[in-house]
């Protein structure tokens, strides 16, 4: 058997890639099946992993000084009531309310977060469907520290307002979604989630620093979008000892809030897997039959239910669903008191726990800053978004003096702002055009990525005489292949030395949807991801395929190019003229990739050992003799 044939016959066993279908929040997710614990202990962290570098939290920046304040306390029958506030973030202030048991002795006490959903009143809200106040005071009758904070511009977690501005339920919500709206921020992995998730872990740091608080017993609930925090924070923060996420985890919606949305977050997780992902901590799902939540019963609640059997405890996971429309009602309540007192109190089984009649303060009593004005020194929000930028580039100049710890960072990071799937041996091919000449074979290869339904294919061109050991990819690289797919140019020349080449018909965007956007990167890669994937993918045919001849791997392409460069031994890429340190040439759509400047931009991955830039300034089209003599150095 000839070289060629056994590069065939190899290639059998093996890879494709091509756009999956555009998915958007309300596309139907099944759950995946999980045959282990091990298996799942390997996704959940890709899990973490992808909700950190989304959220702009990866590696976890560090925390500055809270600062906090407590003050104002009102006591009441069995509880009291404070107002907080504190800065998350160097001038972001944020504000809340702390309930806490009176006449319980001085703890320690368990302690719950309670984020709240998009009611217009925010915390503040207190009617039959919603009331954090509700729970709070119920909770701490029951034994329990309770803080109530508010969602990134509702009542007093918001930045400096303009002259003129009037604050206040009416337009809080558009507030809310204004944080971190510019197209740059998503280079940056700078968004509304981002800041909400710090926020959270910042409200757990703020509940440690609590003398009266048992650090053991940590617990969030919240519905909604608070039902999203609370799966969020849980995914990220192992301090949680216990979760209960009210009407949010749904295998068919979302999330349909920017604080809900982040590049790249739902390409390939749902919101079921991410809320397994503590499992086996305690956790109680309550879903209601008029939302998007009515399938709990048979399957949100079981598949996640699954994920605890691998870990022998099925019994720390429950999940019930009552007959209303988006709520956390009194019912809800109940459930999650019930559930809360028995995980973190010891009550003996027959207790009930039932909510008692409570009054909820008016709002200037609970509210931090109750005019609007915040001190001297917050900062305005595009502010905080230069420091954020600012932080991430001090944590990649740290991360440059370990190169141990930068190269692992990278990979890490990499792999998931490309959203790239790095194939071991999950690739299968077929061939359907192959002639042999008198220099050369020519094959015509279809690959597919298993269970993906993509597809990529190639024309293969294997040198029958003087063989090198050095396989060439080309890509994006025009008058390679004649009206005939005869190989000429750059491709005939490198075939005439000895170098079996692959040109893979990498992607074409026909979509319609906008890609520098929010919603569309949180569930569907961009052009430049698409394309990088494809590379990947045609690397791994070749990897797989050529095993035997332990052949090196060489790109020869565009910016994609650059971008594929860690799964290769060296590239060669075409700059085009343009400036990849740019942020306008960043966003143009056939180079956008949301949070590359997160790890340092293109610059990070253009390794000046393995790889080399060509066409940065205006010049002459490529040297292709000069191309030949380069790959003939690679070593």
């Amino acid at each position: 058997m000839t070289l060629t044939r056994q590069l065939v016959a190899l290639a059998l066993t093996a890879f494709t890639i091509a756009a999956a279908p555009y998915q958007d929040l309300n596309t139907p997710r099944t759950f995946p099946n999980i045959s282990s614990k091990q298996e799942w202990q390997t996704r959940a962290q890709k899990i973490r992993e992808q909700i950190l570098i989304s959220a702009g939290l990866f590696p976890m920046p560090e925390k500055t000084p809270l600062k906090s304040k407590i003050f104002g306390k009102i006591m009441r029958d069995g509880y009291s009531v404070e107002k907080v506030y504190f800065q998350s973030l160097p001038g972001f202030y944020m504000g809340g309310n702390l309930y806490r048991p009176v006449g319980q002795g001085n703890g320690p006490f368990p302690a719950i977060l309670n984020p709240h959903g998009h009611a217009a009143e925010g915390r503040l809200a207190d009617d039959k469907s919603f009331s954090a106040a509700a729970r709070c005071i119920n909770f701490a009758r029951q034994g329990m520290i309770a803080f109530s904070y508010d969602m990134v511009g509702f009542n007093d977690t918001h930045f400096p307002y303009p002259e003129g501005f009037v604050a206040g339920p009416t337009n809080a919500y558009k507030t809310h979604r204004q944080f971190a709206t510019n197209a740059e921020c998503l280079l940056w992995n700078i968004n509304l989630l981002g800041l909400q998730t710090w926020d959270s872990i910042r409200a757990l740091d703020f509940l440690e620093t609590l003398p009266d608080v048992d650090k053991t017993r940590l617990a969030c609930t919240g519905e909604s979008g608070g039902g999203t925090q609370t799966y969020m924070l849980g995914a990220v923060d192992d301090r949680l000892a216990a979760q209960a996420p009210i009407v949010m985890v749904s295998h068919i919606m979302q999330g349909g809030c920017s604080c809900e949305n982040a590049p790249g977050l739902r390409l390939d997780y749902s919101n079921v897997e991410i809320a397994a992902v503590p499992a086996p901590r305690p956790q109680l799902l309550v879903a209601a039959s008029g939302d998007w939540t009515k399938d709990t019963l048979t399957m949100e609640g079981p598949s996640i239910q699954s994920i605890y059997k691998l870990f022998d405890q099925a019994n720390q996971f429950h999940y019930v669903r009552f007959d209303f429309p988006h709520n956390y009602n009194r019912t809800s309540r109940e459930a999650v008191y019930q559930w809360l007192g028995d995980a973190f109190l010891h009550r003996a089984d027959a207790d009930i726990i039932k909510e008692t009649a409570y009054t909820k303060e008016p709002d200037l009593d609970l509210r931090v800053f109750p005019g609007g004005k915040l001190p001297g020194d917050a900062v305005t929000q595009q502010q905080l978004i230069e420091w954020m930028m600012k932080r991430t580039k001090t944590q990649l100049a740290a991360l440059e003096k370990n190169p141990v710890e930068h190269q692992k960072f990278l990979r890490t990071a990499w792999q998931h702002i490309l959203q790239l799937n790095l194939p071991k041996g999950m690739v299968k091919s077929d061939f359907g055009l192959t002639q042999e000449t008198v220099n050369y074979t020519r094959s015509r290869v279809n690959m597919q990525r298993t269970g993906k339904g993509d597809r990529l294919s190639a024309w293969l061109f294997y040198p029958t005489t003087n063989l090198q050991h050095t396989f060439v990819i080309v890509a994006d690289q025009p008058g390679c292949l004649n009206t005939s797919d005869e190989p000429i140019g750059l491709a005939e020349k490198l075939l005439a030395r000895g170098y079996p080449i692959l040109l893979p018909d990498v992607f074409q965007s026909t979509d319609k949807h906008k890609e520098v956007e929010l919603y569309y990167t949180t569930y569907n890669k961009t052009l430049m991801q698409e394309r990088v994937q494809d590379l990947i993918a045609a690397s791994a045919f070749v990897h797989i395929a050529s095993e035997a001849a332990k052949n090196r791997i060489v790109i020869c392409g565009g910016p994609s190019a650059i971008l594929a460069s860690p799964h290769v031994d060296a590239v060669l890429a075409d700059c085009q003229q343009r400036n990849f340190t740019d942020e306008k040439t960043l966003l143009e759509p056939d180079l956008f990739v949301p949070g590359i400047q997160a790890i340092g931009g293109f610059a990070a991955l253009a390794d000046p050992k393995t790889v080399h830039l060509h066409n940065i300034k205006k010049s002459a089209k490529l040297d292709e003799d000069a191309v030949v003599k380069w790959v003939s150095q690679v070593k």
